[in-house]
């Protein structure tokens, strides 16, 4: 069984933070991510095979941002599951969305993406971007039983993606990280490289 972000394993990982900053991705700059993650999307990009390319559609996240994503989904899982107490609303809620003081998304860490054709249309994964175990029936884990075209982008996408050292969260196929407390522990990692962090301010 996966490891989910609420396990207390992950908590523990320590985290020394290098003091990277958040830099918007040359091919998505709307998105902010730490510098290091960056450097390894630009890369994963140019490894992909002529025609195909990477869509982000989310990257850092504020502390805000994420709790709201959190309290929506709760009571969500509430209506779905009325017997579920505090610590199972929990779990499942972070089989989608990261608790804070752990979510990979806060540190800038984290991006969720897919792929795309020549005409920036997505490829087919199996389901739609941040669907959820159960508006997915659990398609939405990277390796449920999907139909051979999601196979075979879900493997290109893994197998890009993991040769530039990010780690996939086996529950959203489409989310994926570098110098986290998850991608430090699936790692081996002596610590995260990434704790939470603000996005700079402008004017």
């Amino acid at each position: 069984m996966a490891i989910l972000l609420s396990d207390p394993v992950v908590h523990a990982v320590r985290v020394v933070d290098n003091g990277e900053p958040l830099v918007p991705l040359p091919f998505a700059p709307e998105v902010l991510v730490r510098a290091g993650l960056a450097r390894r999307l630009v890369l994963a990009g140019a490894t992909l095979p002529a025609g195909v390319g990477l869509r982000v559609v989310d990257g850092h996240r504020s502390v805000v941002d994420q709790r709201a994503i959190i309290d929506d989904y709760t009571r969500e899982l509430r209506t779905l599951h009325p017997d579920a107490d505090e610590v199972e609303l929990r779990r499942l809620s972070s089989r989608f969305v990261a608790p804070v003081a752990v979510a990979p998304h806060v540190a800038g860490a984290a991006v969720d993406l897919t792929l795309v054709d020549r005409a920036g249309a997505d490829l087919w994964l199996g389901t739609r971007i941040d669907e959820t175990p159960e508006q997915s029936a659990g398609a939405c884990y990277l390796h449920a039983e999907v139909d051979a075209e999601a196979r075979r982008n879900r493997t290109l996408l893994a197998d890009v993606l993991g040769g530039v050292g990010l780690v996939n969260y086996p529950t959203e196929w489409w989310h994926w990280s570098y110098g986290d407390r998850y991608w430090a522990l699936m790692t081996g990692a002596a610590h995260a490289l990434y704790g939470p962090v603000d996005a700079p301010v402008t004017v």
